[in-house]
This record gives structure tokens, sequence and C-alpha cells, in this order.
């Protein structure tokens, strides 16, 4: 097994001044979300990272499962508390993505997919879920990064082979966990102050540079029903924009994506 994370190791590759001031490695635990969630609940300080060398119930989007074995790959959760608004849940989810694909992109070339998916060769490596905690006065995101670093192919669910991929795998060799831990705390904290700094337009327009769909056909299964189109870009507030086939500008705001035309041109990594 490669070395296990620790704070130190963490530190020594990330430039962040505030993310990252608190950091727990943990070896066995549930969900790193759902410990940071208790941590926020007793009141733990802005910033405070949580990373786990195994998850046995790790979560992604839409309720789905996060595979997560032992020692090969970032399993990392982050409170966030300054400056937060419910409405701009979907802005901070997109703008950790954007920090995501930074991360990953000094080892690989590396790619967007709406909301938040990060891609290497239209597979998937980076997951991220954010969930907001309101409780009277209280009020914290609790964002899950999960970067899949050292899994080779054969460890690979059958079911995600031609779906997800790692930094290891496109890259031929494996690396340095606790790198990839501090230049993703390094992007986040940057990209996050931005983002309160200036607003969305800048982090939306990076976002649509790193995209994966920009011009591509995708159909989007929305909660009022399905809707295809070809992606035009990323909106300042954080929409996704689409033109019809009957020419209309359609922006989606909540759904499930996937790429027309197969995993082979771009992959959605779903």
């Amino acid at each position: 097994m490669p070395p296990a994370l620790t704070p130190d190791a963490i530190r020594a590759h990330s430039s962040a001044r505030w993310i990252g001031t608190r950091i727990e490695c943990l070896d066995t635990i549930d969900s790193t979300n759902s410990h940071v969630r208790s941590l926020g609940l007793e009141g733990a300080a802005d910033g405070t990272v949580v990373t786990a060398e195994e998850q046995t119930a790790g979560r992604g989007r839409l309720g789905r499962s996060w595979v997560s074995p032992r020692g090969r790959n970032l399993y990392l959760s982050i409170l966030l508390r300054s400056g937060l608004d419910a409405s701009l849940l979907s802005q901070l989810s997109l703008t950790a993505g954007l920090a995501a694909c930074e991360a990953v992109g000094e080892w690989c070339a590396a790619t967007l997919k709406w909301p938040n998916d990060v891609l290497i060769g239209g597979r998937k490596v980076v997951g991220i879920l954010a969930e907001l905690e309101a409780r009277d006065s209280d009020r914290f995101v609790v964002l899950g990064i999960g970067v899949n670093v050292n899994m080779s192919r054969a460890e690979l669910p059958a079911e995600l082979a031609d779906k997800a991929t790692s930094i290891a795998i496109e890259c031929g060799r494996e690396v340095d966990r606790a790198q990839v831990a501090g230049r993703l705390l390094t992007h986040l904290e940057r990209r996050y102050d931005q983002l309160h700094r200036d607003g969305f337009a800048e982090i939306a327009a990076a976002w649509n540079r790193l995209s994966a769909m920009v011009g591509r056909q995708i159909r989007v299964d929305e909660p009022g029903g399905i809707v295809t189109g070809e992606v035009l870009g990323l909106a300042p507030d954080g929409a996704l924009c689409l033109k019809r086939e009957d020419g209309r500008e359609h922006r989606v705001i909540a759904g499930d994506v996937t790429v027309l035309g197969g995993y082979d041109r771009v992959g959605s990594g779903e």
C-alpha cells in the first residue's frame, strides 16, 4: 500500500491560506461528507478538510455511490462557511469542478462535463457533491471531492470500465496523492475567493474554455422531462444553455446530462 495521507504531506504541496488550516486524515470512514457535516454542527472552522484512506459508503450526485478502494484514490471533504447563499450552491459546485479540473490538469489534459464532472479522454476522473446544511442561524456547505488517482484498469468495476479512469491510468505511472490533494486545495481556494470577490462571470468563462461539451449534442433528463440540443455554453449565472432543434434557446438548471454520440467522442463519465 502507498503511504497514508498526512496533514503535513498535503500542506507541503498547498499554498492555500485558509482552506486546510485544519486537516484530519482518517483511516476508514463511512463518508467524509458525513463526518465533515458532524464537525460543522459542532462548530468546526471554515476551511476544515477531512480525507480518508477508505470510504465504506461514499456518495455521489443523484444518490449514486462512489467507489472508494483503500489507499488508491483521494476522498476529501471541505467545510465552507463564509459568504454562503443557498441560491448560489450550484455556482459553488461549478466553481469546485473548475478548480478540480485545473488541479488534475497539472498531470493530464482534463475537461469538464456539466455540472462538475472532470474528464480525461472522455472518462470521469473526478466527482463532486456539494451539500448545504442550514439549521437555525448555522449555515455551511460540505463540499465532497473524489479523485481517481491511482486506480488501475483492473480495479475499476466492470460497469465503469468504459466510463471512468484515473490519473495513473492516463499518465502511465502512480501519482503522489498528497500532491494531488495539496494542488486541489490551492486551486479551490483561488477560485472560491475569486467567486466571492468578482462574482461568477469569470468562473463561467474559464469553465467554458475547459468544457468538453460546447458544440456537442446532449440529452438532459430534467425534472420536467427530457430536452435535447446543442450546448452553447455556461451562462454567467451557471445555467447550461442549449440550442434546441427548433432554434430556441433552453436553460438547464438541474438534470442528468448525456452526451449523444457515445463516450468515444466526449463521454459523460456517468
